[in-house]
């Protein structure tokens, strides 16, 4: 009797567990624009924490080693904006002229498949006459009177993502601001209130197991999120300097952008051998050289994801890919770009917790299944 019941009492719970999981994906759709600074400077208060107490123990005051952090934290990024800046910006005035093209080229093929005799004449001299609006003749090319609806489509659609991208820089630098703002609060005034949660919340009945599962999980994720940084900063690093020897333009931009799709686990890379194959093509024209960006990335990605990356986290912090791929997904619907990024930390959070709690070990399990 007493199995049958369990098994009753099972059944009627997992409708309200679906609803609960529902609820939980509802509110993360919806608030994104309230949860994500704050799971964003959670995860920068977590990692910056470690240093704050430990400038605390040499008699430097949390606010002081708050905003010295925070600082140094901000300036290479900085940098980094005010360099990239003006090679982001010819490559989104690029975008619009790029679609456009490539329709008029899809447009000449379809009228040379179909028959028709107003495709555009090719000359052997001008190269490859898909990237002609990198050339000098590319101006005495013959114009068709009646623009395609496809091409002018595309040209509004490369138009409109500009403007929505000016259109949205102040919400960004508003957004900013919030960011850094939380972050130093966090730093400052989080520990005395997570100590404050500690003893007066009653449902918290081991108060010294809680203080170490805290302790554990920021010493962990910390230590995961610095080593992957690091790693993602040298593969940045060792592609904008290998494309700048060997000629590549903007080595620098496709650098940092290798760099930030790391974070990204299979997806990312892919990602990022598509960009460098569209940069080597629009530099060298339907050449064998035009695969030399894509393919210098490639090899040192994978030397970074085969031997660097198991080496130093060791195969603990190894996840399944299917499991990433799909949890990629999820955050990325939820909240797009920024969801891609956090992704894996909140997945590297979870199976922290889980296998300090020693609860759900079935899903801990299936998180850490090998693919081998």
């Amino acid at each position: 009797m007493a199995t049958f019941s369990d098994q009753s009492r099972v059944k009627k719970t997992e409708p309200v567990v679906w609803l609960l999981f529902l609820g939980v994906l509802y509110t993360l759709y919806f608030t994104q624009s309230l949860l994500m600074p704050v799971v964003v400077t959670s995860l920068i208060a977590l990692l910056l924490s470690p240093l704050v107490a430990g400038l605390q123990r040499l008699h430097i005051p949390r606010t002081v080693s708050a905003f010295l952090l925070v600082a140094t934290l901000i300036a290479p990024f900085t940098f980094l904006g005010a360099e990239l800046a003006e090679p982001a910006q010819k490559w989104a005035k690029l975008v619009p002229e790029l679609t456009q093209h490539i329709t008029e080229q899809l447009d000449s093929i379809s009228d040379a498949m179909d028959g028709k005799e107003n495709a555009p004449a090719q000359n052997d001299d001008d190269g490859f006459s898909f990237f002609g609006i990198f050339s000098e003749k590319a101006e005495q090319a013959p114009v068709k009177s009646d623009d395609n609806a496809m091409s002018q489509r595309l040209k509004q659609g490369g138009l409109e993502i500009m403007l929505s991208v000016l259109s949205s820089t102040p919400l960004i630098l508003a957004q900013l601001m919030t960011g850094v703002i939380l972050t130093l609060f966090l730093l400052i005034f989080g520990p005395k209130l997570f100590e404050a949660f500690i003893l007066y919340f009653p449902k918290i009945a081991d108060k010294d197991q809680a203080r170490c599962l805290v302790a554990t999980i920021q010493k962990e994720l910390s230590r995961y999120i610095v080593t992957v940084s690091i790693i993602n900063a040298g593969l940045g690093l060792s592609t904008a300097l290998v494309l700048y020897f060997i000629g590549i333009e903007d080595a620098l931009l496709w650098g940092v952008l290798a760099g930030l799709l790391n974070f990204i686990p299979y997806v990312g890379s892919l990602i990022g051998a598509t960009i460098l194959t569209l940069a080597g093509l629009v530099q060298f024209g339907m050449q064998v050289t035009a695969l030399i960006p894509p393919g210098v990335y490639f090899v040192l990605n994978l030397i970074e994801s085969q031997f660097i990356t198991p080496t130093v986290l060791g195969r603990n912090m190894q996840l399944n890919p299917l499991i990433v791929v799909l949890w990629l997904l999820v955050w990325g619907w939820l909240w797009g770009a920024v969801g891609v990024l956090l992704a894996v930390p909140l997945l590297v959070c979870i199976k922290l917790t889980l296998a300090q709690l020693n609860i759900w070990t079935h899903w801990l399990k299936i998180i850490e299944a090998k693919s081998e």
